[in-house]
């Protein structure tokens, strides 16, 4: 569906190219969650946040710097580490990209996934202005 948005804002003249934000944030569900076969959920993990446990899943997703807008979204176990979805959060043309501590290290990521890319920058982004 993210796709279908994409080419649409491109068509518009909303080309994401330079920089991605890249994050995740946990989607807690009941521990007591059950699917069809009255079975835990296998895709829900527990993960230890801070010093809080958590049960459900995790979004992972890339945002484009400039327009704030999301063009990739990766749901995952919360258990799965941020930074192994970091290559499907890239488009490949990023010059730049940011995110938290979580994608530290990964600088050979992303030049195999954004080859123009430098590496992280883990500096905060203004949220305003032109971006990049």
């Amino acid at each position: 569906m993210l796709e279908t948005v994409n080419l649409h804002l491109e068509s518009k003249g909303v080309r994401i190219t330079r920089g991605t934000i890249v994050d995740a944030t946990i989607i807690a569900a009941p521990s007591s969650t059950k699917n069809r076969e009255q079975q835990r959920d296998p895709e829900m993990h527990q993960t230890k946040k801070g010093n809080q446990w958590h049960f459900g899943m995790k979004a992972h997703v890339g945002v484009d710097s400039k327009h704030k807008l999301i063009h990739t979204a990766v749901a995952t176990a919360a258990n799965v580490a941020d930074s192994t979805v970091l290559p499907e959060l890239l488009h490949g043309e990023e010059t730049r990209v940011w995110g938290d501590q979580a994608y530290l290290g990964q600088k050979q990521v992303i030049r195999e996934s954004a080859p123009r890319a430098a590496g992280l920058d883990a500096s905060p982004l203004p949220l305003q202005g032109s971006g990049g």
